[in-house]
């Protein structure tokens, strides 16, 4: 089945130069790489590089490599015998398989563990199947491979948890995509898009964007990227029922995070996510449940950001869960559904190491966190 056409939108130098990166990428089958923060469209740069290339007509196979638990990925991958592990109760073919003669995208490859790199890297240099439980090679695939990481894979080289020999293997062509805060000429019309194809779906008229509320969405840092702007278009056009959008209109944490300038300084460049998430709950007043809760379950952050989180967190209300849940702006009754979101995906950290102090309930350190993320 022939995939969905997508398409570039976005008016800034840095897009045109993707598109003709995208070009030069769907003349040949060498292996790509795809850098950039998350929500920044990497997707949607594979499928274009696939739709434009001889490959067009075979399968496109999307793989999210974070969303796969590892005794799972190499089974998914590369498919298994009848009975080579509990409920195998029929062959299975693996995607690589599926995605014969096509290209196979690996999202979020910088989460592999080592084991899996092991394995991608075997197949990249044979190109042979051999399918868990089977003795022997199975089969020979063609299949075009294109990675992506929101990862600085370097980094992960660097203390080991990447391997250098598989990172030179899949960086053949590197795309890097710029987050949306420095393409800030691409907001307006991916904004309108977004409100066109929302406002069909939804059977209403396009709404008119007044010059104050796109200002401000100009002026945003979105530290969700693109998938933030789609979002708030949504919620926009759900939201408004007189055809205009005022700044009233937008997400409180549109108006409230607001910045002066197009252009970001170094140190908001230089942030991590975790910092960026957390200066949302700090500075913003936005709650937990949307600034993390929800970004972790679309995958959109991993287990490593909502850890360094809530070690943050904790550092400063000494370990006391009950001043965590305050000062991520939670009700109280919240308190036993947070612990059991961070139990259940093993978020949840002995407080004996953070009690380095003493600390009240109604004192959480709140302001000494929001200085200090002020400052940063």
């Amino acid at each position: 089945m022939m995939e969905t056409p997508v398409s570039l939108v976005g008016a800034s130098r840095a897009m045109r130069d993707i598109e003709d990166e995208i070009l030069c990428a769907s003349r040949s089958n060498a292996k790509i790489l795809i850098t950039g923060e998350s929500g920044v469209g990497k997707e949607v740069v594979a499928r274009l590089i696939h739709q434009r290339s001889e490959r067009a007509h075979s399968p496109l196979v999307t793989i999210n490599c974070a969303g796969v638990p590892d005794t799972l990925l190499e089974s998914e991958l590369f498919g298994h015998l009848r009975g080579a592990f509990t409920d195998a109760y029929r062959d299975k073919r693996g995607w690589l398989d599926q995605a014969h003669g096509g290209t196979i995208f690996m999202d979020e490859v910088g989460e592999m563990s080592l084991r899996m790199q092991a394995l991608l890297l075997r197949f990249l240099e044979t190109g042979e199947i051999q399918r868990v439980g089977s003795d022997r090679v199975n089969s020979r695939v063609d299949v075009r491979v294109i990675a992506a990481t929101n990862r600085d894979l370097m980094s992960r080289i660097a203390d080991k948890s990447f391997r250098e020999d598989l990172y030179y293997r899949l960086n053949v062509i590197h795309l890097a995509i710029p987050p949306l805060r420095d393409r800030r000429d691409d907001i307006e019309p991916l904004f309108m898009h977004f409100c066109r194809v929302y406002s069909q779906r939804h059977k209403i008229s396009d709404p008119v964007i007044t010059s104050d509320a796109m200002e401000r969405l100009v002026a945003h840092r979105w530290p969700g990227n693109v998938r933030e702007l789609k979002n708030v278009a949504e919620r926009v056009i759900v939201r408004t029922r007189s055809g205009i959008v005022n700044p009233s209109d937008l997400p409180r944490e549109i108006n409230t995070g607001c910045i002066e300038v197009h252009a970001p300084t170094q140190s908001v460049r230089g942030k991590r996510t975790s910092e960026l998430l957390l200066e949302r709950m700090f500075v913003g007043g936005e709650s937990f449940w949307t600034v993390v809760y929800e970004p972790f379950m679309s995958r959109d952050i991993t287990r490593e950001d909502l850890r360094a989180i809530i070690t943050a967190g904790l550092e400063q209300t000494r370990g006391n869960y009950k001043a965590l849940v305050q000062s991520f702006n939670l009700e109280l009754s919240d308190y036993k559904r947070f612990l059991n979101f961070l139990r259940k995906y093993q978020c949840h950290m002995p407080f004996q190491r953070f009690r380095s102090a003493r600390i009240r309930v109604d004192e959480p350190g709140r302001d000494e966190l929001t200085r200090s993320i002020a400052s940063a």
